[in-house]
């Protein structure tokens, strides 16, 4: 049978792209209390509500609260996931804009505590969410523990969020150090939050800027400046995101530019040599991880 050339055309073309990689980004902080959890869920939104498929994983295993921040209830968390009595599509909670979550556990010490092996199988275990997500953001606990650091080195990005207090600076300062120096993460990128002014973001991220120039072998870049907004307050006190529900306050205009700055950063070339979220899913040229495989992952997760 004859193919009329101008299929044959396509065919080929879709040979050629490249197979759909989500982008990963862990947000992270060093020191708690600098607003980190309310930027992830804003940015995840904002990314959302700019046509991206975005799914926001609860990172801060032990004490999740991004669905309490939210006002959702789940019934499945990653503790069900990794004792193998769920899987991570089972877990999502849907939010009014279609952002996705995977919850995490409140109180769970074993989940605080995971080990290696049980970290591996999770990140692997994303591969079966693949193809149906365009943006992983990642909020991670604060602080400097294996999880963060897993977690961090297994995204292509690493946004820092830092405030003006000198133990957010020292505590981002050693969360950069570690992950550079251990884990071969080389590139960062900051947003100071919570500010006055413009001029105190960038001064904030200057001063950063000259201690790791200084002292490590890193790259960081200005993600921006959130200022200091009431209306914020107001939106957790609504268990509403910022963006959604008041788009024009001055807070929410500043991350929804974070968020088309986020999507003008170039995607890292791959597989760049440890263990990373899809990475499976790419080197199969699949949007999706092979049958069963996730579930294997997990399976060497469990406790």
């Amino acid at each position: 049978m004859l193919v009329p050339r101008g299929a044959h055309q396509a065919s080929q073309l879709v040979g050629m792209l490249p197979p759909h990689r989500a982008r990963v980004i862990a947000i992270a902080s060093g020191k708690g209390g600098v607003g980190k959890t309310t930027v992830s869920i804003n940015l995840s939104t904002a990314l959302q509500m700019a046509g991206q498929r975005v799914l926001l994983f609860d990172a801060d295993f032990g004490l999740a609260n991004v669905d309490v921040l939210l006002g959702l209830q789940p019934r499945l968390h990653l503790g069900h996931v990794l004792e193998g009595k769920a899987r991570l599509a089972d877990t999502l909670l849907t939010t009014s804009t279609g952002l996705r979550i995977v919850p995490s556990a409140s109180g769970s010490r074993w989940l605080a505590e995971m080990d290696d092996t049980m970290r591996t199988g999770l990140i692997h275990g994303f591969s079966e969410l693949a193809s149906d997500v365009d943006c992983l953001i990642i909020d991670t606990a604060a602080g400097i523990g294996g999880n963060v650091l897993s977690l961090a080195q297994a995204a292509q990005s690493v946004l820092l969020v830092v405030c003006d207090e000198p133990a957010a600076i020292t505590d981002a300062y050693a969360l950069i150090k570690v992950l550079s120096t251990d884990h071969r993460v080389r590139n960062f990128e900051v947003v100071s939050n919570m500010t006055r002014s413009v001029s105190e973001g960038r001064l904030l991220f200057e001063k950063l800027q000259r201690v790791t120039d200084r002292f490590l072998d890193v790259q960081l870049d200005y993600a921006g400046n959130v200022p200091h907004d009431e209306q914020m307050r107001l939106a957790i006190q609504q268990q509403r995101p910022l963006v959604e529900w008041r788009p024009g306050a001055p807070a929410a205009r500043a991350i929804t530019e974070l968020a088309q700055r986020v999507l003008s950063w170039p995607q890292p070339e791959v597989p760049r040599g440890h263990i990373e979220f899809f990475v499976e899913s790419l080197a199969a040229g699949q949007g999706a991880a092979p049958a069963g495989h996730a579930g294997a992952a997990l399976a060497t997760a469990r406790p």
